[in-house]
């Protein structure tokens, strides 16, 4: 197939779960040039997945929060490949904190991760794309884009954002034909939650019974790793609604992209906001013991 012919697709944190997914879906179309990018210490992942580098696949480390190595990624696509054509923003990462138990560092990373770090990318793809009248940028959103959950407040003020400016850029580039979307999704079924980073007070905190906040993490760990385990939407299922958006001449500004994405939305667009809330504050899960003295040590 002639170069000229291919789209170039880059897709970040391709190494593992829906990234993954991703690049293993896209790898047979011999119409697309893949670009699949990974922390550096995450690269040996690539190879225990059976991926290897060829004339249509790219491997390259990449630190989304990383100024120069965007850069360096970016420039180095649009010497060769004469830049991209889709930009799939999959990386992210999800800090499981009450607010409280937060500190700067840790907000600042969460933010740099999901929110300032892809709409960089999305900022260095732009030029080329509008060059060329044409391109897509597709950001994988979640569920806590559109509301927030107990002890996923960092990363809810992360995909607030970042679905924030990417309704503004979607305005933005139309008149280039740039199509930009939100893919957002509700519980994937993965072990994703057991790998989840805790902050530096919220580890303690969910490993001490006697912390005020420890029934808050108890019970929605508990309550996330259910859903996820039980959800219908696989990493695969992802993967294939993403080759779809790849494919489809326009794609809407918001995607839901599971079951339960397309539930919340409905409740909070026909629910008046008092009952949305108190309905959601009193289904969280045993939460009648939040707030209580913490237990006693034990004899």
């Amino acid at each position: 197939m002639n170069p000229s012919t291919q789209r170039v697709v880059l897709i970040t944190g391709a190494s593992a779960g829906i990234g993954l997914a991703i690049a293993q879906r896209l790898m047979s179309r011999k119409d697309l040039i893949l670009v699949l990018t990974a922390r550096p210490s995450s690269l040996a992942r690539f190879d225990d997945a059976g991926i290897e580098e060829s004339d249509r696949v790219w491997l390259r480390p990449l630190e989304v929060t990383h100024e120069q190595n965007r850069i360096d990624l970016i420039a180095e696509i649009e010497s060769e490949l004469k830049g991209v054509d889709v930009l799939v923003n999959n990386a992210g990462i999800t800090y499981r904190s009450v607010i409280e138990h937060v500190t700067e560092d840790e907000l600042l990373h969460q933010m740099g991760v999901n929110f300032r770090g892809p709409i960089e990318l999305a900022r260095l793809v732009l030029p080329s794309m509008r060059a060329k009248k044409e391109g897509k940028i597709l950001n994988v959103s979640s569920v806590g884009g559109m509301m927030a959950m107990p002890t996923m407040g960092a990363y809810s003020a992360s995909k607030f954002a970042f679905e924030g400016a990417s309704e503004a850029l979607y305005y933005e580039v139309r008149p280039w034909n740039i199509q930009v979307s939100l893919l957002q999704l509700g519980f994937i079924r993965s072990d994703a939650f057991l790998k989840v980073p805790y902050t530096e007070h919220s580890r303690c905190a969910s490993n001490n019974p006697h912390d005020a906040y420890f029934k808050h993490y108890d019970c929605m760990t508990s309550f996330i790793g259910s859903w996820m385990r039980r959800s219908l939407t696989s990493p695969e299922k992802v993967a294939r609604r993403v080759e779809r958006m790849i494919d489809r001449k326009r794609i809407p500004l918001r995607v839901k992209g599971t079951p339960d994405a397309v539930l919340f939305n409905l409740m909070r667009k026909t629910l008046p906001a008092p009952f949305y809330h108190w309905l959601l504050y009193h289904n969280l899960p045993c939460i009648r013991k939040w707030g209580k003295p913490p237990y006693p040590a034990d004899k």
